[in-house]
């Protein structure tokens, strides 16, 4: 079943039963919610936090992978054994840059095109049923993916 959320209302309630997960951290539990929250209710600010987070992990991700790359060019890895790595090390060399940048760009060109000349091949079908107000659509029912949230939560006494 479920209960019938309007649309604009599901970030908030998504966003409520997220951050109440931190309240479940003993000590500092009610400090990270107030601080996630800004303040004692989720509004706007909430949510354009969360929607910077969102926004911007994928590049932070992306940095320090491009960072970790560089560092293994130049200086090669660390192994548990204790043995010399040198043999193994590859000078960082305009060879692996471009075959970097060219993987880089056949991959991007390959997203390109799929985005740009069949945008609807990867789609939903129910992405184009019209949309009703006053039910819920059938792909966001919000028991069964915070169930594990739920039980968490549940199972610690107020």
């Amino acid at each position: 079943m479920g209960y019938v959320l309007p649309w604009g209302q599901m970030s908030f309630w998504g966003a409520t039963v997220i951050t109440n997960l931190l309240s479940a951290m003993p000590y500092v539990g009610t400090t990270l919610v107030e601080w996630v929250w800004g303040g004692f209710a989720i509004d706007n600010a909430t949510l354009t936090r969360f929607f910077t987070i969102h926004f911007m992990l994928p590049f932070i991700i992306m940095g320090t992978s491009m960072v970790h790359l560089l560092f293994l060019h130049e200086t090669g890895s660390n192994n548990p054994t204790g043995l010399n790595s040198n043999t193994d090390k590859i000078p960082f060399h305009p060879y692996y840059s471009y075959k970097d940048l060219l993987g880089a760009l056949l991959m991007l060109t390959c997203l390109l095109s799929l985005a740009l000349f069949s945008p609807n091949l990867l789609g939903d079908p129910e992405n184009f049923s019209p949309a009703n107000p006053l039910v819920t659509p059938p792909h966001i029912k919000p028991e069964w993916y915070f169930l594990f949230a739920y039980a968490i939560l549940r199972s610690i006494p107020n």
